[in-house]
């Protein structure tokens, strides 16, 4: 099993910036990639941003240029740096493990944690 927790959402200013830390613990050795998601209020749940165990990395439309995602292996942590961020971007943000137990595709997901941004 993966444990998740997420830490470093907030309050931010409008064009300030932000890094949210997702530590794993656990099985992490079984993680193929991590990936950064959000939920507003009455909206789904998107990806935003991924990153492999390879370092391959890919970015939603919607955050390319503005946010970047990065990892510490030492730590068994991963970052999004969220630079430039408007208050369309307040949700709760959540990262994910995408993990295999021999050829079963397991997810886990971490608690969350609150992004509100002000203009």
């Amino acid at each position: 099993q993966v444990q998740l927790v997420e830490s470093g959402g907030g309050l931010a200013q409008a064009g300030g910036s932000l890094r949210l830390s997702c530590a794993a613990s656990g099985s992490t050795f079984s993680i193929h990639a991590v990936g950064w998601y959000r939920q507003a209020p009455g909206k789904q749940r998107e990806l935003l941003a991924r990153i492999t165990s390879g370092g391959s990395t890919s970015y939603a439309e919607s955050v390319k240029g503005r946010f970047t995602i990065s990892r510490d292996n030492a730590k068994n942590t991963v970052y999004l740096q969220m630079n430039s961020p408007k208050p369309e971007d307040t949700a709760v943000y959540y990262c994910n493990a995408e993990t295999y137990y021999y050829n079963d595709y397991v997810p886990y997901w971490g608690q969350g944690t609150q992004v509100t941004v002000s203009s």
